[in-house]
């Protein structure tokens, strides 16, 4: 009889507690950003994190056998896989010793529902754009580097990235997969031969890229015009006024900082913030995120 009673007692506790979370995921769904600003009001996040808290990091490499270079990295519940493919192409005739570097990341409906099927989302272009901007000024692979014949034959590296589970900060999470893809990269040794016009690669030699600098990105969303979330997940990121993204290089070093979206800083020390933030946290979690050198 005890046992039936512990059990009787146990079951309204039981649906007294779902109830619970459905009243509480409804009132998230119809009051997104009331929902938000009572657990800021706490100064705790929606996923249990302080505000100036990073997800965990993980990042392996040489995941994807059929690509020249690849790497799957988890944000939290952020998935990136990236891939990289290389080719042989004549180079631009203004530039005869430079290859190419052609990032690009795809948002497929599978990662998220809000995201659609059909032709790139503007999100995605947006974010390829930055990717691309940030690669590009770090230098991480000089395009001199991928020239295999002045003026007639160079390297095209495209790096191909797909999120498979999104959960936000898209951006920070892709820039490690394709860095470390990139890293991971080793291309067949190449020769270009006059007579025949034509480009041979070896099939047992092979050479990795020459890396220069490795930028790591910090992400954060500023929410109503006071609040500094670090790492921003999917269920703020559209009650954000804007984003900063403070990307540093291999030492520490401030390489660039972008703000998306045409939301104000507020305080002008907000970006001084968050480069702080950022240096702090690359000594914290980041610092060897691309391993050994």
């Amino acid at each position: 009889m005890a046992a039936a009673s512990t059990s009787a007692s146990a079951a309204p506790s039981s649906s007294s507690a779902e109830q619970d979370a459905l009243r509480a995921l409804t009132f998230q769904r119809l009051h997104p950003k009331t929902y938000l600003e009572r657990f800021l009001a706490e100064q705790i996040r929606p996923d249990g994190r302080d505000l100036d808290e990073w997800r965990d990091v993980s990042v392996d490499v040489g995941s994807i056998s059929t690509a020249d270079g690849s790497a799957l990295v988890r944000l939290g519940s952020t998935t990136v896989v990236c891939g990289v493919k290389a080719e042989v192409a004549e180079p631009e005739l203004d530039s005869p010793h430079s290859g190419f570097l052609v990032p690009n990341l795809d948002l497929p409906a599978i990662c998220s529902p809000k995201f659609k099927p059909g032709p790139p989302t503007d999100e995605a272009q947006v974010l390829s754009d930055r990717l691309n901007e940030v690669l590009v000024s770090s230098g991480i692979v000089p395009t001199y580097s991928l020239c295999i014949e002045p003026g007639k034959a160079v390297w095209v590296l495209y790096v191909d990235a797909t999120c498979i589970n999104y959960d936000g900060n898209a951006f920070d999470a892709t820039l490690l997969a394709m860095v470390a893809a990139l890293k991971n990269t080793r291309l067949p040794k190449a020769t270009y031969y006059e007579v025949t016009k034509r480009t041979t690669c070896s099939r047992k030699v092979q050479e990795p890229l020459q890396i220069g600098r490795l930028p790591t990105s910090f992400s954060f969303g500023i929410f109503d015009g006071t609040h500094l979330l670090a790492d921003p997940t999917s269920f703020e990121e559209p009650l954000l006024d804007t984003t900063v993204s403070v990307v540093l290089d291999e030492t520490g070093g401030l390489t660039s900082v972008m703000q998306l979206g045409l939301g104000i800083l507020g305080a002008d020390d907000v970006l001084n913030k968050c480069i702080d933030a950022a240096k702090d946290a690359w000594r914290k979690t980041r610092r060897d995120v691309y391993g050994a050198s």
